[in-house]
């Protein structure tokens, strides 16, 4: 995983995306803001729980020099509410609406993995 100055996840078995929530408006905020942070006294860690719809997406076609594949770039609103941007997997065509779960990814942290309806 990326070393990161704020906790990306929760430490427990069940890994969740963590965030921060404004104790006075309880606004969500993605990452969860680091300890050094001046804005850190008004928040707490929350868990970004349950499962998230695609908002938006797109699809990223690399140069073919490159040797990548296509892959998908999206937001995805969860719980919260709170809208995070990220890799959407599992599926070749995103649609809006379409149901997506955070998992933890070695390279960029987190990606999302798509539930089957």
């Amino acid at each position: 995983m990326p070393d990161l100055p704020y906790p990306l996840w929760n430490p427990g078995p069940a890994p969740q995306l963590q965030a921060s929530r404004d104790r006075a408006t309880g606004e969500y905020v993605f990452p969860a803001l680091p300890d050094a942070s001046p804005l850190a006294s008004r928040h707490d860690v929350v868990p970004v729980t349950g499962t998230g719809a695609v908002y938006s997406f797109t699809v990223i076609h690399p140069s073919p020099k490159s040797g990548l594949a296509p892959y998908a770039l999206g937001y995805v609103d969860f719980p919260g509410p709170v809208r995070i941007f990220g890799r959407l997997q599992g599926t070749d065509r995103p649609a809006i609406g379409q149901r997506y779960s955070a998992q933890p990814d070695a390279e960029f942290g987190y990606v999302f993995l798509a539930v089957p309806a």
